[in-house]
Order: C-alpha cells, then sequence, then structure tokens
C-alpha cells in the first residue's frame, strides 16, 4: 500500500501527503513529503467525512458521499472512500489542480481496495 501512496504523492502536482485511514480516525497507513503529523490530519478529516456522510445520508437524503474535498489558503485535500469503512487522503498545497487530485485519487483508491 505504501508503494501505491508514494506514488500517488508523486503522480499528483502539489500533492505532499497520502494516506489510508478507518472512518474511526485511525492512520493504517502513509507517505509525506512535507514533516506532518498524518494521524492527526487523518483524525481530524475522518471527523469531517463522518459529518459530511450523517447530513448527506440521514439529513438531506442526498446518498452516501462519494468524495469530499476541502481547498484552504494553504492547504486542501481529497477523501475518496474505500469500500464502507476506510478512506483515501490526498493533501495538497492551494496551488494544486483538483482535477488531478481526483483523477488519480480515484484511480489510486481502486487499486488500494482491491489490497484491503
Amino acid at each position: 500500500m505504501l508503494d501505491q501512496l508514494t506514488q500517488l504523492v508523486r503522480d499528483v502536482d502539489g500533492a505532499w501527503a497520502a494516506a489510508i485511514a478507518g472512518l474511526d480516525g485511525l492512520l493504517i497507513e502513509g507517505h509525506a513529503t512535507l514533516d506532518a503529523d498524518l494521524s492527526l490530519l487523518v483524525a481530524e478529516h475522518a471527523g469531517l467525512y463522518r459529518a459530511s456522510h450523517t447530513v448527506y445520508t440521514d439529513t438531506l437524503q442526498g446518498g452516501v458521499p462519494r468524495e469530499l474535498y476541502l481547498r484552504g489558503e494553504r492547504l486542501s485535500v481529497y477523501l475518496h472512500p474505500i469500500k464502507t469503512e476506510y478512506f483515501l487522503l490526498l493533501a495538497i498545497d492551494g496551488r494544486s489542480n483538483l482535477g488531478q487530485a481526483r483523477l488519480y485519487g480515484r484511480d489510486a483508491a481502486r487499486k488500494l481496495e482491491a489490497l484491503l
């Protein structure tokens, strides 16, 4: 799994971290090119993903979320679910291309799903 995460960070312009995590917020595997606390990054975004899942499925009856993207001034994070209990997190800088992150992220999530 580490090979796929490392390759994902290499392939996406501006990407600096990729991780697989459980919806419980625990880091399973991760790769970062910057000195960052991936466990904290994963835990915080797992909470956001769980909250969005509840809102979309229960409150709005919009179905299960397929992706989640949060963009800040210096940090953006793309999340893609893997099966029902895991997700892929891709951290990119503020100037990165969301389309590229989504394309490569979806492909990586499919490959990782076969390993989990």
